[in-house]
């Protein structure tokens, strides 16, 4: 997880140096209709690669954004969700989609 210390002073790079990546606001896309497997989100996020979608599924649980929940099952089953933090990401999720449906109409 990213120290307080750590994080830039500036707010709007504090959010860029968390969800600053296409995949990132995809996956959170993705998870702010519910709680999906590993193989669900892969399948979603097309191009994307395993090893990829592990390290920011992984940086995202550190940051306190992503829940990551193990079933003892054989074989084990994991799932991922959008901490309370995460879901407060909805709001610029929102926006963004309402942005480039702006903007996809006026360049048509």
């Amino acid at each position: 997880m990213l120290k307080r210390l750590d994080l830039p002073a500036c707010p709007v790079e504090t959010a860029l140096t968390l969800m600053g990546d296409r995949w990132k606001v995809l996956i959170v896309r993705d998870l702010l209709t519910g709680t999906k497997r590993f193989g669900e989100l892969k399948k979603a996020l097309v191009g994307i690669s395993q090893k990829v979608l592990t390290q920011h599924l992984r940086i995202m649980e550190e940051n306190g954004l992503v829940h990551r929940q193990i079933f003892a099952e054989v074989p084990p089953r994991v799932e991922y969700s959008l901490t309370e933090l995460g879901r407060s990401l909805k709001l610029i999720h929102d926006a963004m989609w309402q942005w480039g449906e702006e903007y996809k109409a006026k360049m048509e």
